[in-house]
């Protein structure tokens, strides 16, 4: 579990990304950042960290922050009471970031699974992000991405994010229970 101390210093420090990668934010968006550490009590390894602008029934905007070597567990946005499931794209603004998909395998991937959770990653064709690249996902869409030696800031535009839906590889992640602020 996330404890005040730690939600406050992640929090410095992923700011400290967005300077590096020339996004600026409000004092209120700041202080309304977003830790997801998915309930595994492994936020070096697994989660992320997020500053949402706008979530309407219409479109998402999101900056993503991620530590280096910092994963984003696999899952995918289902449809939803008749509404399709969150078509997002992603922009790599700093960093690297790797993206994976249903597809042809990497033969050498350059991110690999958190250690002890292997199993709960099935999916490895690769896309590699460096800044000013991006890549769209189409709903339900099985993927997940780990940030790079340096770490990395991505921005997501998507259409409504309903995140507390999304299925998750991992049967360890509650996502009802995946944000902390």
């Amino acid at each position: 579990m996330l404890n005040k101390e730690l939600y406050e210093k992640t929090c410095v420090k992923a700011y400290e990304y967005l300077v590096k990668a020339g996004i600026a934010v409000t004092e209120e968006e700041r202080k309304n950042m977003e830790v997801a550490e998915y309930g595994l009590n492994d936020l070096d390894n697994i989660g992320l960290e997020l500053i949402v602008y706008i979530n309407t029934m219409r479109c998402c905007a999101k900056e993503l922050i991620l530590f280096p070597g910092q994963t984003c567990p696999e899952h995918r946005h289902p449809s939803i009471a008749g509404e399709l499931g969150k078509e997002e794209t992603f922009r790599c603004r700093w960093g690297k970031v790797f993206l994976y998909v249903q597809g042809a395998p990497a033969k050498q991937p350059k991110a690999a699974a958190p250690k002890g959770r292997e199993n709960c990653f099935t999916v490895w064709h690769e896309i590699e992000l460096n800044p000013g690249d991006q890549y769209t996902l189409e709903p339900s869409t099985l993927h997940w991405f780990q940030a790079g030696p340096d770490g990395a800031v991505v921005s997501e535009f998507s259409t409504r994010s309903r995140d507390e839906f999304d299925i998750y590889t991992d049967p360890d992640i509650n996502p009802a229970l995946n944000r902390k602020a």
